[in-house]
């Protein structure tokens, strides 16, 4: 592979949510040690391990950032007024633009007893008011929009058309999509949206498991689930992603295993994925 085809393949990247046991600096170490140059970063570790510290130890370990994990809740169902949520949502932009992220993951915020359109009216407003801040500090806001089953708690978007729609009414350039494969690889509509979608994408999580999602997000190791990881993974590469794949795994199987072991062994299932193609 030439230097450019090298630049060009889509990079793996581990989510800390995937570790949930290690402490951030474990996990940098650990990533890299298993030969993974890129994490998304969970604001809570890194607040415990220390903002001005850990942006030193990225850059002495070479590691680059995918994603920071999160901001939102601007519908006010978790116990945040909106005026709460836009300020911590400042901050953690802030924050992405310190650690150079490619994006900052955004959740709507549950419906909650609003009416949907109200709490679209909310959500609009708050990006409103974070679109021009994003684009000041050259920080891309990543939507997730997320499985009915798993979305109680993080957003209202439950639908990948009504998310397409929200994308294509902004048409701005610091706002991406953030796609969960493990959320949707179970519907056979994902092959369908992906060409619509793909000019959208700014990142997209890697994850498996043996059945649908459900509230509890039971997922399992790489390769070892019923997604077709293949088939989506070769269709977003025949549609010219070259963005971050991050694993997200979590739930009970993924708590039961070595860490170690088992990002060598997602590792090796994600180079078999992107492998490039002879013709």
């Amino acid at each position: 592979m030439n230097q450019q085809e090298s630049h060009q393949r889509p990079r793996l990247s581990i989510s800390e949510l995937t570790t949930y046991r290690w402490t951030f600096d474990e996990d940098v170490y650990h990533y890299g040690k298993v030969g993974i140059s890129a994490l998304g970063v969970w604001r809570q570790k890194l607040a415990d391990f220390g903002e001005d510290k850990g942006r030193e130890l990225l850059a002495d370990s070479e590691m680059d950032v995918s994603s920071v994990f999160w901001a939102g809740g601007f519908t006010g169902s978790d116990g945040r007024n909106q005026r709460e949520s836009l300020a911590d949502a400042g901050e953690a932009i802030e924050l992405a633009a310190f650690l150079e992220a490619s994006c900052l993951l955004l959740y709507t915020g549950p419906r909650g007893g609003h009416t949907f359109n109200h709490a679209d009216r909310l959500f609009r407003a708050a990006l409103d008011e974070l679109m021009p801040i994003a684009e000041h500090h050259g920080v891309t806001l990543a939507i997730e929009p997320m499985h009915p089953r798993c979305a109680a708690d993080w957003t209202f978007l439950t639908d990948l058309e009504q998310t397409l729609q929200w994308l294509q009414d902004y048409d701005q350039d610091c706002l991406r999509l953030a796609l969960d494969i493990y959320q949707w690889g179970f519907d056979p509509l994902l092959e369908e949206m992906l060409e619509s979608l793909a000019p959208y994408l700014g990142l997209v999580q890697l994850g498996d498991g043996r059945l649908p999602p459900d509230r509890e997000q039971s997922r399992c190791p790489l390769g070892a689930g019923e997604i077709p990881l293949a088939d989506y993974v070769a269709r977003l590469t025949a549609l010219g992603y070259t963005g971050y794949y991050e694993l997200e795994l979590m739930g009970e199987e993924i708590e039961s295993l070595d860490y170690e072991q088992m990002l060598h062994e997602c590792k090796q299932v994600y180079d078999l994925l992107t492998v490039p193609t002879v013709s």
